[in-house]
């Protein structure tokens, strides 16, 4: 039995543990409030002229079947300017829009913002255009731009 309960604290240790740098990811560990940071990274993204375009998280739900797990939030964010001409240079590079924000809830309640470079989504369709990797690295600085501005 006890064995089942340390593999079990094992695994949920893990799966609520904030992402860790990993090759293609940014992750910036803050002392805000998780609550804030969504509206934080809300108003960044408006400022930069992008739009949020979906929101999920397994938080709420999770609360209404009565279980508690940290604040987790994925947050899609595009433009549309983006949007077109990354269909001009790669239709398939599409499915993945919107380039996604993560805020994960650490245990003190502050929270981490975290998300996959743009460069690094839209590495996989440079085959089909120059152009791809342009607009990747365009978006590179606007995410950074939109982060940074977050965490102010």
């Amino acid at each position: 039995m006890f064995r089942y309960f340390a593999l079990f604290t094992m695994i949920a240790t893990t799966a609520l543990a904030t992402p860790s740098e990993r090759p293609g990811w940014v992750v910036h560990e803050t002392e805000i409030a998780y609550s804030d940071l969504i509206k934080r990274l809300s108003t960044a993204v408006k400022a930069a002229k992008f739009g949020v375009v979906t929101q999920a998280g397994p938080t709420g739900a999770a609360q209404a079947r009565g279980i508690t797990i940290p604040g987790n939030r994925v947050i899609g964010v595009f433009n549309n300017i983006y949007a077109v001409r990354m269909l001009n240079a790669s239709e398939s590079a599409m499915i993945e829009a919107p380039i996604r924000f993560y805020i994960t809830e650490n245990p003190d309640g502050s929270a981490a913002l975290s998300y996959k470079t743009p460069s690094h989504v839209f590495a996989p369709y440079a085959e089909d255009s120059d152009e791809v990797m342009v607009i990747a690295q365009e978006l590179d600085a606007a995410f950074d731009a939109i982060a940074r501005a977050a965490l102010k």
